[in-house]
């Protein structure tokens, strides 16, 4: 098998371009829970903002990644309101207001919204991440933002309010680089999206993905085709994520560490995914495809490579049906 053309349709196969009319409903839905909190907080928050995997580029078609994150004033719970209390007011005024229509639920820094399939069977998810700002008007010079844990967070614990963020830095992290590495980020970005969704609850979020994927570019030679430079990245995050003195900075605050998000245990289940995944590749190209399947839905058949029976009289046997 051809590895290079399998993960060039991969990536084709997820571009979020391809799910126009789904996207144009998440963007409405986003529009709209970004107005219903300007209009409830009015002077007290600044202009939410998506910070997700669409704003970066690294969004695939499967599982869109709508972060609406909401910055605070300082000031907009009490001179001496707590993180603790913003994160109970915002989750307080969206469950009142989308109870009907949506399941609302607290996350480790977010509040979900999973609104009900519409008559389309579309069900659209909005995460809501509130930040506050660090001192009264600073957010306009820094961008700065302070957010609560809710639930255990990897090893950061539950009402926890250490966690200080720039993420408009963290979009930028990617936005930054060279043009050509850049693109070869992303792409072996989407992949580990692809992969990460075959999984159920896999506990490695998005983002951490993300990040050690810039770090193995930052710290190994990473070059040939596509296949080349995404197992040289399985590599690295198999050897090294179990690391004690592993770490994985936040590009919006260099003190925060993202490698706490994890447990060991979880650390080490990653490392052995990569390991299992790398050798069974190695056993047999064909694997590749229950780690990293093609959407089906924007699957077109290849027929100049199913030259079987043509001409012959025998029948053309049914195509191998891949189920990731």
């Amino acid at each position: 098998m051809d590895k290079n053309k399998h993960l060039d349709s991969v990536i084709s196969t997820h571009q979020i371009t391809k799910e126009e009319t789904l996207f144009d409903k998440y963007v409405k839905k986003k529009n709209e829970v970004k107005e219903a909190l300007e209009e409830i907080y009015g002077s007290n928050i600044y202009s939410p903002f998506n910070s997700g995997s669409y704003a970066k580029n690294t969004a695939i078609n499967t599982k869109f990644d709508f972060d609406l994150v909401s910055p605070f004033k300082r000031n907009a719970f009490g001179s001496n309101g707590t993180l603790k209390e913003m994160y109970e007011d915002v989750y307080d005024f969206l469950y009142e207001k989308y109870k009907d229509v949506a399941e609302v639920k607290k996350q480790k820094v977010s509040i979900g919204l999973e609104f009900y399939a519409d008559s389309d069977g579309d069900v659209i998810k909005i995460d809501v991440v509130p930040g506050r700002e660090l001192s009264q008007d600073q957010y306009k010079e820094d961008e700065n933002l302070n957010l609560y844990v809710y639930y255990k967070y990897g090893n950061i614990d539950a009402g926890s309010e250490r966690i200080k963020t720039n993420v408009k830095a963290q979009i930028n992290n990617i936005k930054d680089r060279a043009t050509a590495e850049k693109d070869s980020i992303r792409k072996i970005i989407r992949l580990l999206k692809v992969w990460k969704n075959t999984k159920y609850n896999y506990p490695t979020k998005s983002f951490f993905l993300e990040l050690i994927t810039i770090k193995a570019f930052d710290n190994k030679t990473i070059t040939g085709g596509i296949w080349d430079k995404l197992e040289t990245v399985l590599e690295y995050i198999r050897d090294n994520v179990t690391k004690e003195n592993f770490t994985l900075k936040d590009p919006g605050n260099s003190s925060n560490d993202l490698a706490d998000t994890l447990t060991s245990t979880e650390k080490q289940q990653l490392s052995d995914d990569m390991k299992n995944m790398l050798d069974r590749i190695e056993d047999n190209d064909e694997n590749l495809k229950t780690y990293f399947p093609e959407n089906s839905k924007f699957k077109k058949e290849d027929t100049n490579n199913n030259q079987y029976g043509k001409n012959s009289g025998m029948p053309i046997p049914p195509p191998k049906l891949n189920f990731g």
